[in-house]
């Protein structure tokens, strides 16, 4: 696995990463994950859940690019049967398909589509995919993790159908089975919807839309005065998030925390004090945060966005538009929060599920020797 940054950070691609690994290893394989860091000094290589990680030195030093020599070289001599490059994002993966293409090693490629908070960097992805394409046409695969991403990447690369293939993230939180059957289930919401809490959850950054949120609480409050707001994530946007609490005089209203990578159990204790959860990123592929707040059976309000955009036309959500205004924004949550929480069983791709289609891939990839 070739992949920006390592599996113990916070995001989606980590997590990806780091749950299919651990099970694909669980499965009897040998797992190496070889990712970047900006500004290490030397590679470093520690086990993590059964596989090695392998981090090394990037530049520039201040900027995520990830320009790497030893991608190159530890990916060409790497005594590997098969490379997986996760997200298309940096140099790590051009690096790591050109140079699995020079040793002859047949590579696939999933694009954890994704955003970015330098709006340049976003400007940018389709000149990006667009100069990838001599490569991305040389690997055996191209994996999607959500269904649009197959017609929109196929078109811009012009690839047939059949050179992609979907497998969509999983989520190991409980599913929910039909509610109100547990008095004190029942009696717990009852007290949360008195006191309804709302989550904007995912990494600290700008594109992630937590300022829109934040933004739309006095409105919220005029209606709804004993709302709180938890911000869930860490970034480096989160300086910028606790001044505009401070300007807008929210400080008893919101509080800020964060769950560890992986840590099922945490979301899920989370998710337990949360009304509704309040997702307004600018671009999301496929993400989990939404599945972990659909596994847990709780509200969720969306933005009308690309992977957010399909959850909800799924029926898993409410979708409300990115460019709402605060009170806009306001009033979708009041409305959100108005209408009963989900009810039945609904059912949601696990991580078994991803790492099973991914290592059914691989062997039709690489024809099992005798």
């Amino acid at each position: 696995m070739v992949t920006p940054n390592g599996p113990r950070k916070v995001g989606g691609v980590e997590r990806h990463v780091r749950e299919v690994s651990s099970r694909l290893v669980n499965m009897g394989h040998v797992v190496d994950v070889l990712c970047a860091e900006a500004g290490l000094a030397q590679s470093v290589t520690e086990p993590l859940d059964g596989f090695t990680v392998t981090t090394v030195p990037a530049w520039p030093r201040d900027r995520d690019w990830l320009l790497s020599r030893e991608i190159w070289s530890r990916v060409r001599l790497a005594d590997s049967d098969l490379v997986h490059v996760q997200s298309y994002h940096t140099f790590v993966a051009p690096i790591a398909m050109a140079a699995a293409a020079r040793a002859r090693r047949p590579y696939l490629v999933t694009f954890h589509g994704g955003g970015h908070s330098d709006e340049w960097r976003n400007r940018i992805r389709l000149a990006q995919r667009i100069a990838l394409r001599p490569l991305l046409a040389k690997a055996e695969r191209l994996v999607a993790v959500a269904p649009f991403e197959i017609e929109l990447y196929g078109s811009e690369l012009r690839l047939p159908a059949d050179r992609f293939v979907l497998i969509p993230n999983g989520t190991e939180l409980g599913i929910s089975s039909a509610q109100g059957s547990d008095p004190d289930e029942h009696a717990e919401r009852s007290e949360g919807e008195a006191h309804p809490v709302l989550a904007t959850i995912g990494r600290l950054e700008r594109y992630k839309g937590h300022h829109r949120v934040i933004a739309a609480m006095p409105a919220l409050l005029r209606v709804v005065p004993d709302a709180r707001l938890l911000v869930v994530g860490s970034g480096r946007y989160e300086e910028n998030l606790r001044a505009d609490v401070q300007a807008l005089g929210l400080g008893q209203h919101v509080e800020f925390t964060s769950v560890l990578a992986g840590d099922a159990a945490g979301m899920s204790a989370l998710l337990k004090r949360v009304s509704l959860v309040v997702l307004m990123s600018e671009f999301e592929t496929h993400p989990l945060t939404a599945l972990e707040a659909v596994a847990a059976g709780k509200r969720l309000l969306v933005a009308d966005r690309a992977g957010l955009l399909g959850i909800a036309e799924s029926g898993m959500a409410r979708a409300s538009p990115l460019d709402s205004s605060p009170e806009e924004l306001a009033t979708a949550i009041i409305e959100t929060l108005r209408q009963p929480p989900p009810s039945g069983k609904v059912e949601l791709p696990t991580w078994d599920d991803c790492a099973s289609s991914l290592e059914q891939l691989y062997r039709e990839l690489i024809p099992k020797t005798t």
